[in-house]
């Protein structure tokens, strides 16, 4: 873990308080300034690191505005080890916070058609982050056990004194038919999306309660504004999400901490890049997927472009991280209580 120096002989800045005069800015304790330790940008052979042609961003380095708006702070982010986590965690890093990236990096449920994250996605979220010259901390939890999770905010605040910024953004997907939908279908997005994001925002709040105020930023989807065919419990979740948000930003207010939501379109992720939402896209289509990912992908990618008046068929990681850093500054301080969505236009389909 890098060790830093700080001017004005504090760590933090108050949320009260503007910024002026001293940033909080870290000086380099290894002789070296203006170069983060670690070497500069990171070339990835993930779809996430890629960038979409068309998005208007490409590697997750290269992307965003906001540096030093964060200088002082300390963030968790669940679902950290890849995706919008990733994208999320070196986007507040490069903002100046120091940050915990939290995943179960394994396997979450058999009703999954994709690979789970692993500790080696984590191990490399962490060297993104450390590339930017902040402090890393990684933990495994599973956040539908609150246990786990009471033991990660243990150990980050007694490491780090505490937390400012909390995304709780860890999520899964899968497609299935009402008529169709076993136990574990249903009770498995339920449990992590919504029941486990409670728990990470339950756990988590008295930290920032603690701290004076702070910033909580949940994960929704364009999927908690609408309905979607054989997608009823990843959007009872989602929709779940915008409850839990809006309730939250009214009992948490009275402690100068703003809740939100960020509202991702089709992201393209580990998460979207499988044959179920292939079928998914072609069927909204009105077309007849063939369970062939190597000829059902090229028609659902034409598929999702011809829905977004931007004309992407879906966004990379790196569209949505700037919102995340947004809502985590002081700019975004009367901020709260709202969902904001990165959708490559797909929005103007739903109602406000």
């Amino acid at each position: 873990m890098r060790s830093t120096t700080w001017c004005c002989g504090s760590s933090r800045r108050p949320w009260t308080s503007r910024r002026s005069g001293c940033s909080g800015r870290p000086r380099r304790t290894d002789g070296r300034r203006g170069e983060p330790a670690g070497g500069g940008g990171v070339a990835g052979s993930r779809p996430e690191d890629a960038g979409v042609a068309g998005s208007g961003h490409g590697k997750e380095d290269e992307v965003g505005e906001g540096r030093g708006v964060l200088e002082g702070r300390t963030a968790v982010v669940t679902g950290a080890a890849r995706g919008i986590g990733r994208a999320a965690a070196v986007a507040l890093a490069r903002a100046g916070a120091d940050v915990a990236g939290v995943d179960i990096a394994a396997p979450v449920s058999p009703i999954l058609d994709y690979a789970p994250a692993t500790g080696a996605d984590l191990d490399e979220t962490g060297r993104r982050v450390a590339a930017q010259g902040r402090r890393w901390l990684a933990a495994t939890a599973d956040q539908r056990d609150i246990a786990q999770v009471r033991a990660v905010a243990d150990r980050v605040r007694d490491e780090w004194g505490g937390v400012d910024v909390l995304f709780a953004n860890a999520g899964i997907q899968a497609f299935r038919p009402l008529l169709e939908m076993s136990d574990p279908d249903w009770h498995d997005q339920i449990d992590v999306n919504l029941t486990g994001t409670a728990n990470v925002l339950r756990v988590f709040a008295p930290l920032l309660v603690a701290r004076g105020g702070g910033r909580i930023i949940l994960t929704s989807s364009t999927q908690g504004q609408h309905g979607t065919k054989a997608g009823a419990a990843y959007s009872a979740s989602k929709w779940g999400i915008i409850g839990l948000m809006k309730s939250a930003a009214l009992e948490l207010g009275a402690h100068g901490i703003t809740v939100n939501a960020v509202i991702p379109g089709l992201v393209d992720t580990t998460l979207t890049r499988h044959q179920d939402r292939y079928a998914q896209a072609l069927s909204e289509a009105g077309r007849t997927p063939t369970g062939d990912v190597a000829r059902d992908e090229p028609a659902a990618v034409e598929a999702l472009r011809a829905r977004t008046p931007l004309g992407v068929p879906w966004l990379a990681p790196e569209d949505v991280a700037p919102l995340v850093v947004f809502l985590a500054s002081d700019d975004a301080r009367m901020v709260s209580g709202t969902a904001f969505a990165a959708t490559g236009g797909d929005s103007a389909h739903v109602t406000a």
